[in-house]
This record gives C-alpha cells, structure tokens and sequence, in this order.
C-alpha cells in the first residue's frame, strides 16, 4: 500500500562559491599562485593585469568591504539566452581600474625565481662507484639489485634469503647466499660509509671500521659490538666496570660514536634535495613605535575579465538574427562570466579575511611584536581572535594554518602564537609558551651526568612559581622533543 507523507526539514548547506572560498583561504601564497593559475587555465574569461611589483594591500583597501555581493547558489538556475542583460557584463569605463593602480616599488621588491643545481641522485652515486670495481656480470647485476634494495636512509632493510628468493623471481638471476653476503661486502665500501647496513649496529661499526684506528676507535669498536645494548641504555658504570677503564677513555670512546651518521643516505638526500624557502604572507614592521601590517602582494591579484568575451557579447547585442548557435554560445561565455566574477569576489573576501584575522592576532599580541620577547607571549586560543573579528573559529584555523608572517625577529608560522593559559602561583594567565621555553632552559642547564627525571623539573618550576604536574611536565618534554632524563645523561 502506498502513501504519501508530508515532512518538513532544516538543513544548512554551503553554495560551491562558499565551498571555493573556504578552499582559497587555508591555501598559503605559494599554493594560492598555483590554485589562480589552475583557475585561469579553465576559464578563458579571467586575466591577470600585467604588472612589474608586487602591490602591497593594506588596511585602507578593505573599507569597502560590506560592498561585496553575497554568494548564491546559481547552479541550478537555467538561464535562456534572451533573458541574459547584455549590459551588466559589459563596460562602458574605457580605462579598467587595473591600469589605475599604482606600483611604487624598486626592483628590489621583484619576484626572482630561484634555479636549482641539478644533481645526482643517491642511488645513481652509488651505481657510479661500482665501476670502479672489477665485477662479472652476474656479480655487477647482483650488486645493482642490492643498491636498489637501499632505503633513503642508507639500509636494506631485508635479510640475505629473502633477498636471493627476490632475485630469482623478479629478476630470474640464480644465487646463493654466500654469494649475496660477499658482493654485500663490497657495497659496504661505498661512500657514504655505513651505505647498505642491515641494522643500527652494523651502520655505526661499518663507520668505525672505515676511520684510522685508535685506542678510542678500537674501544668504541668492541663496544657496539659486545655491549651494544649496555651502551644504547645508557649504562655507563656497567661499561666502566666491564673494560677496567677510566671515565675519561669511555668519554672519548662514546664521543666516537656520537659524532657517526645513524643516516648514511639521509645526509646524502638532504644536501642534494633543492632547498626550500618560506614566502611570508604578511609582514608587520615597526614605524615609530606603531606596528603596521601589510599582506604579501602575491596574495593581492589584479584579475579582470577579459576583454574578447565582452566584445563577442557586444556582438551578440548589435546582430539582428540571432541564430541557435549563437544563443548557445551566449549561455557559455554567460557561465563563465559568472564564475569569473565569482571567483575574483572570492578572492578579495580572501584577502580581507586573512588581513583582518592577522590584524587580530597583531594587536592581540602587540607587547611581543613591540619588542620579540616570548614570555609577553599572551594565552591566546582561535576563539579569542574568533570573537574579536566576527568570523567563525575554522575560518580562523585556516588563516592560521600553513601561513607565515614575516616579523623583525624572523619570519614565524602564526599557528605558534596560539598557546593555551596556565596560572601561575599568582593566580596570573601565563602562555604555556613561556612555560615551554622556562622548562627547556631548566634541562639546559642541568648536570648532564644527573639528568633531572620529570617529577625534579616540576619541583624547579614550582618553585619558579609555576604549578605544573609531572605528567605535564612530560607532554611538554615531548613536545619539545627532550628525551628522559635517562637518555641526556652524559659521561
């Protein structure tokens, strides 16, 4: 039996332009290049203005702000051809604002584009270097499978008898384990030293094999070797009991071993992979006395539409018969006008959101900004900045997220300056940034032969007038990436 049941329903739902601009503004300027780039591509209706500088959008550009047309949701319109008006999307200003904007810049201020050094990759290295040893061809192709068979990190991470059963698999190359182990032995011999260990241990001592023998080498030697485990915990009295020596020879034999690369290829990878720069998305400069905030020119765009679909428009308007095609042509170029115009909307409400959202955070933070110092660092949450302009607490995360802000002091990731409140023996809301940087110079200073266990740091800062427990103590450690105490104890 069937019926029929009436049902009222609210729901909330974002238009696609909603949806386009919440994409735009978590985007950082590098990716926002990239994102306006995609977007032109696709529709033919939006240019860039050609400019030489960067144009710095400052407050005063964002007065007229209310004046932005609110999003609508148009895709399931349908809009025939003859109720399209001609005329709002044509302009009779001769002259585009675009031109009229003022670039007063040195060619200081030019966006360069940085050339990177081509390189030789790790593994091509370490092919090179098995030409300068004599090896038949079987034993060449076993020996390039195994340089395959090497991580980023410089280890094989895979025992010999899994490897042979690969080779004859994958590759129908038939050996045994001996042979592997041997041709193994010669990959050892590549540079970097320690490329091609199966494990910690045998990276360290493949390292400390390869340097001139000393009394300090030998001891560090037989060391990993015979007491790695005494050594990676620590147990320094253990070891001084084992070998009859004094602290100073196991100081010197343990200073050998620290100074060896635990990431043979990682350090290879890391000076070949092309270097990275931050490019800030505001700036805040001091000028007498006053804080003053610009947003990176690059973030600012001058887009227009383009001037070939408002002449094909005008055509249209003068033609007297107006055929199908014509009128099918006119609800494209109409669609993309609209979303040429939508996405330009967008873009400036992105530029207004990410100005007054680090304005916020400027002036909430003023006294750090005035002078650099961390501890005047404020407790400071999204909600805070939320409240203070309006918007919503996402919307600030994604300002927040992923964007730099470019300071006296350096440039600084702005999602740092949100930290939670702590109080201290005075009842005060202290940063627990400044309680981080307080517990770091604490560790720091300590007897690194007596490290400080977490339940003796929280007794310090106690006694510094901040109340922290143990286990708080320990997040924070970790979050700083302090070991235990255990582990930063030194001989």
């Amino acid at each position: 039996m069937l019926k029929q049941n009436l049902q009222l329903k609210l729901s909330q739902k974002l238009s696609p332009q909603q949806i386009q601009l919440m994409k735009l503004i978590q985007l950082p300027t590098q990716a926002f290049e990239q994102r306006l780039k995609e977007e032109m591509v696709e529709n033919p209706a939006l240019e860039e203005s050609s400019k030489d500088d960067e144009y710095e959008y400052e407050k005063d550009e964002f007065d007229n702000s209310d004046d932005y047309d609110d999003y609508d949701d148009h895709d399931g319109d349908h809009i025939e051809a003859d109720e399209i008006n001609i005329d709002e999307y044509l302009s009779n200003d001769e002259t585009p604002d675009y031109k009229l904007q003022a670039n007063n810049y040195s060619d200081d201020d030019e966006d360069r584009s940085m050339p990177f050094a081509a390189s030789v990759s790790f593994h091509q290295s370490l092919i090179d270097q098995l030409n300068t040893f004599i090896l038949s061809d079987s034993e060449r192709d076993i020996a390039e499978f195994l340089v395959g068979s090497i991580d980023d990190m410089g280890y094989i991470r895979r025992s010999i008898p899994d490897i042979v059963d690969d080779m004859a698999f994958t590759q129908g190359i038939y050996t045994d384990e001996k042979t592997v182990e041997h041709i193994l032995h010669i990959i050892h011999q590549l540079e970097p030293a320690g490329v091609g260990a199966r494990d910690l241990q045998e990276c360290l001592l493949l390292q400390l094999k390869s340097k001139t023998p000393t009394s300090s080498v030998e001891l560090s030697i037989d060391i990993l070797e015979n007491q790695f485990d005494a050594f990676t915990k620590k147990h320094y009295d253990k070891l001084l009991q084992k070998y009859d020596i004094t602290q100073e020879q196991l100081r010197k034999a343990i200073d050998e071993i620290e100074h060896l690369n635990p990431k043979p290829g990682g350090a290879y990878e890391s000076s070949a992979r092309a270097v990275e720069h931050v490019v800030p998305d505001f700036a805040i400069k001091i000028t007498d006395g006053e804080l003053e905030l610009t947003l990176n020119g690059r973030n600012a765009p001058e887009l227009h539409v383009s001037k070939d679909y408002q002449e094909m428009l005008q055509s249209y308007k003068d033609s007297r018969d107006k055929s199908v095609q014509q009128k099918d042509a006119v609800q494209f170029i109409k669609q993309k006008l609209d979303s040429a115009k939508w996405f330009i909307d967008a873009i400036r409400q992105r530029q207004e959101t990410l100005f007054v959202t680090m304005n916020a955070i400027m002036h909430y933070q003023q006294e750090y900004f005035l002078d650099g110092d961390e501890a005047k660092l404020k407790p400071m949450i999204l909600k805070d900045i939320a409240d203070m302009v309006g918007l919503d607490i996402s919307t600030v995360s994604r300002v927040a997220n992923s964007k730099y802000v470019e300071t006296p002091y350096g440039t600084k990731l702005i999602k740092d300056f949100f930290s939670e409140a702590m109080k201290n023996d005075q009842g005060e809301d202290v940063s627990t940034i400044e309680i981080k940087k307080i517990l770091k110079t604490v560790i720091e200073d300590e007897d690194k032969r007596k490290p400080l266990p977490d339940d003796k740091l929280a007794d310090i800062l106690k006694d510094k007038g901040y109340p922290i427990a143990r286990r708080t103590i320990a997040k924070y450690r970790e979050q700083l990436d302090i070991p235990v105490a255990r582990m930063r104890k030194k001989i």
